[in-house]
């Protein structure tokens, strides 16, 4: 008696998206750790020095987390509303944050209490930071107006109020001490420099500027407003180079690598896009589970830190790489042991004995083996399996029409299973790759059931569905009959053109010759 053949279930291959190093790279990074702050997160900074903890400012606080920790390790939280945009100055000593009353505080990371305090703003401070100079901190608050500030007498050097609307958004120059940026909802984006009186530079970005960030050469700029992103070329005067509208709502964040080379934009849209910045393409994005505010990377890209709008702030660890180079290593005496012999080729002497395989069957394998159809039918109409191996159930619904018993395994079913089958059939018809069986299953379930049209609401229910999904499906298939011919008339029009532009230059080429030859 032949053994039994397991049904084969045919491969479909499946249109993905493209691996990459970048791919590889960005995937390098362990689960995620969710930690829950008080209120929305609106800005993460890390310190620039080792060991790299990072300020996420969230309603009234700002807490200090370390690199690994779950918990803050310190915690500033001398504000009476909210604060904004803790920020980090380039020793990781001081730390400069707004304030919802209008206010600015230093601090000292060693210490508790405000070293300064700023006051000069009427309205909200949404965004502060320090110069390249490590003295001066620029501000700019819900009152249009962007000021500068000297940290030894806590005093405004100057006050800019050339912007119309909020000041939301800033960064500064690491190069020059004197330059500073401000972003505003009145949808431009002014370049300061502290030696002039007003603003030397201003680009028009078109939609509220949530985000403005600068290279670290100094010369392009990226402003994110609306759905767009947009990079400046700052030293032809603010040219545009390259408009990106790769989300679907608001970007509100942006964020630059170690390197430089990756450009990272966050947005309401639940997505992180991480853009080459040599042909500003995606070459890859995370998804999150809420719209996210505030996106920081750390100096040395080990960590990805994540602020969402619900106040949970989502941490990404890279995975070591050693410890990939250790297990490989223990790994290589086992492999070396298994594969041994493997690529031996038999002499024409040897007496080659086979061990046979232990073939281990599925359930719907032994029930066909048993020639249940029925069940094995019941089998593959499970919800794990007609759900996400939709090509598994089809398979058997092959081999049993193959073997003559499909109408068989049909038939006798009650209305809950009859109303199971229609509802696969309906969903899965319109798929090519299943399309051929499934209008044989549905020609014999029209068959059998038909005497019983009419007695059951759920079942004629689903019988409009398939009908209704068949003529769908036929209406698609016969506007693409009408294109393809459109198609095939415009493409038989361009080779004819083509070919009588050829004709037509020999024509004129063998004029030419018999021209010179009389002429001679």
């Amino acid at each position: 008696m032949a053994s039994y053949k397991p049904v084969v279930v045919p491969a479909v291959p499946r249109l993905g998206e493209k691996v990459t190093q970048d791919t590889l790279y960005w995937q390098g990074y362990k689960t995620p750790v969710q930690i829950k702050e008080f209120g929305a997160v609106n800005k993460i900074d890390f310190s620039p020095v080792p060991p790299y903890n990072y300020a996420v400012t969230a309603s009234s606080r700002i807490h200090i987390y370390g690199r690994y920790s779950q918990e803050p390790i310190k915690t500033f939280s001398r504000f009476k509303d909210a604060a904004y945009c803790a920020t980090y100055r380039d020793d990781g000593q001081l730390l400069v944050a707004g304030s919802e009353e209008g206010s600015i505080r230093l601090f000292d990371i060693s210490g508790k209490a405000p070293l300064r305090q700023f006051d000069g703003h009427t309205k909200a401070v949404h965004v502060v930071g320090f110069l390249a100079d490590k003295y001066r901190i620029f501000s700019g608050g819900d009152d249009y107006s962007s000021s500068l500030w000297d940290i030894p007498s806590a005093t405004e050097i100057v006050s800019y109020t050339e912007h119309t609307d909020y000041v939301r958004c800033g960064c500064a120059s690491k190069l020059n001490g004197d330059v500073f940026i401000t972003g505003s909802y009145d949808h431009t984006v002014k370049v300061f420099d502290a030696r002039a009186k007003s603003s030397v530079m201003t680009i028009e970005h078109g939609h509220p500027v949530e985000s403005v960030l600068l290279f670290p050469s100094g010369g392009l700029l990226v402003s994110a407003g609306g759905r767009y992103v947009k990079v400046w070329d700052v030293l032809k005067g603010g040219q545009l180079l390259v408009s990106l509208k790769n989300h679907h709502k608001t970007v509100t964040c942006l964020c630059l690598n170690s390197s430089g080379q990756r450009l990272l934009s966050g947005s309401l849209d639940r997505h992180v896009k991480i853009y080459s910045t040599t042909s500003y393409k995606v070459v890859h994005s995370f998804n999150y589970a809420t719209s996210i505010l505030s996106l920081a990377l750390s100096p040395e890209d080990e960590t990805i830190v994540v602020g969402m709008t619900n106040g949970v702030l989502n941490v990404k660890h890279r995975k070591p790489e050693e410890s990939k180079e250790k297990s490989q290593k223990k790994r290589q005496p086992a492999y070396r042991t298994y594969v041994k012999g493997r690529n031996y080729m038999p002499k024409q002497e040897d007496f080659f004995v086979s061990k046979p395989g232990k073939c281990v069957l599925r359930k719907y394998d032994k029930l066909l083996k048993g020639f249940q159809s029925s069940k094995a039918l019941d089998t593959v109409l499970e919800p794990h399996i007609r759900l996400y191996t939709p090509e598994v159930t089809v398979a058997v619904m092959q081999e049993l029409n193959r073997r003559g018993t499909l109408r068989s395994a049909l038939a006798g079913r009650d209305e809950k299973q009859i109303s199971l089958l229609l509802t696969f059939v309906t969903r899965r018809v319109v798929e090519p790759r299943f399309t051929p069986i499934l209008v044989t299953v549905a020609d014999m379930i029209t068959d059998i059931y038909q005497p019983v049209l009419g007695q059951s609401a759920v079942v004629d229910k689903q019988f409009l569905r398939l009908q209704e999904a068949i003529g769908r499906e036929i209406d698609y298939q016969e506007e693409l009959l009408e294109v393809l011919g459109m198609m095939d008339a415009l493409f038989a029009t361009l080779t004819k053109k083509k070919a009588t532009y050829l004709e037509e230059n020999k024509s004129n080429g063998l004029t030419k010759t018999l021209d010179q030859d009389t002429c001679n």
